[in-house]
């Protein structure tokens, strides 16, 4: 029988992310030494005062299905954060909880977007925006940045980006894959210019905020002007080292949460039980309860710009949160390494997974493609033997 597949899914792309680490997955299985340092996610056990909560849910017996948009006290929690964390008030009817951040991002796209309504995407960008954004019939529209602006857009750069077609504009801040931060004083810049344009809705996707080196994490909520049409997504898995837990959640006005919540309700309903008494726990708890992994990350975000620095054509701007960063490496392409001709960013990524036994992902996935992007969720020692690697795979 022919496949009989919908051009929806024919005409998605597949998660670069995902994909670079079934592929270092393989060629583990075939023997070879790979470092992988291309996935986002914490090296970290999740704390044991978390795990703690989630046995005792099993023990009082959490098993039925949950109410859709979360348990009123996991809500109240969020609420709770929202208001200690970012100075944003909400009420129960705002939140809705879902299968990871993901799903939250995915809601908001499927209940906003109309076929052909434009989404402002400032590069680089996470890898699903773009996909979520055509799978809900909407067209990504990008907004390119370089090295040389912090990978940050200006207000200039916004504004002529907008069109009649632009119903909302998408972005992270701490940035994956950059790891930059908008400061409060740049998100204002940007709402000056947002407040001519009433009828677009922002999506700011916060999930990195606690990984923060440069402190002071600033929402587009914060503003008064911004509150009644500024979705801020969040959730556990980066900070808490719960990725596979699966809990994201927004804060959103009244019209959208409902409508996410209606949405939800015929794709999954309510998220995981256990999952969310274990995250009740989580936000109710000091972020000091956490700092030991952000203190980590910082140490070794120091480690690999001091390694990265000392490889002649990388150039590699100090990212200020997230685990990851993001060194421009077009010095290479047009040039054969090794019998490899290195005409792109992918093809660099590629190269480093067969020379150097290294995992990245190509900067063409967010965006941005004279990058790649190397993750720093792993022990010094292997950043420290990834780096040698890939030095020596360079090095001719």
């Amino acid at each position: 029988m022919q496949e009989q597949l919908s051009n929806r899914i024919k005409s998605m792309a597949t998660s670069q992310t995902l994909a670079m680490a079934a592929k270092a997955r393989e060629l583990k299985e075939e023997g070879k030494d790979i470092i992988g340092l291309s996935l986002g996610e914490p090296d970290f056990n999740t704390p044991d005062f978390i795990k703690e909560a989630a046995i005792q849910a099993i023990n009082d017996n959490y098993n039925s299905y949950t109410p859709v948009d979360g348990y009123v006290e996991l809500k109240d929690a969020i609420i709770n954060k929202f208001k200690r964390d970012n100075n944003l008030t909400y009420d129960r009817s705002q939140v809705v909880v879902s299968t990871g951040a993901k799903q939250s991002l995915a809601n908001v796209a499927m209940v906003i977007l109309n076929p052909g309504d434009e989404v402002l995407l400032p590069c680089p960008y996470w890898v699903s925006y773009a996909e979520i954004v055509k799978l809900a019939e909407g067209v990504p529209v990008e907004i390119p940045t370089t090295v040389e602006t912090n990978f940050k857009i200006t207000p200039e750069q916004l504004e002529a980006s907008i069109t009649p077609k632009t119903r909302m504009i998408w972005y992270s801040s701490p940035c994956n894959p950059s790891g930059m931060v908008y400061s409060r004083e740049e998100l204002r810049a940007l709402a000056d210019v947002l407040k001519k344009y009433p009828d677009i809705i922002v999506v700011s996707d916060e999930i990195y905020e606690h990984i923060n080196f440069v402190g002071g994490h600033a929402s587009m909520a914060e503003f008064e002007d911004m509150y009644d049409r500024t979705v801020t997504v969040n959730g556990v898995s980066k900070a808490f080292a719960m990725t596979g837990w699966r809990i994201g959640y927004i804060g959103a006005p009244t019209y959208i949460a409902r409508a996410c919540n209606k949405m939800q309700g015929q794709i999954t309903s309510g998220a995981n039980c256990i999952a969310q008494r274990a995250v009740i726990t989580a936000l109710e708890a000091p972020v000091s309860k956490i700092s030991h992994m952000i203190d980590t990350f910082k140490s070794r975000r120091k480690l690999i710009i001091d390694l990265l620095n000392g490889i002649e054509g990388f150039v590699t701007p100090e990212p200020e949160g997230a685990f990851y960063v993001f060194p421009n490496i077009s010095s290479f392409f047009g040039k054969t390494i090794k019998g490899h001709e290195i005409l792109n960013a992918t093809d660099f990524s590629m190269f480093l997974l067969e020379e150097a036994n290294v995992a990245t992902v190509t900067g063409d996935a967010f965006g941005n493609p004279e990058c790649i992007r190397i993750s720093y969720a792993a022990s010094e020692s292997q950043i420290e033997e990834a780096l040698k690697r890939i030095k020596e795979a360079v090095t001719e």
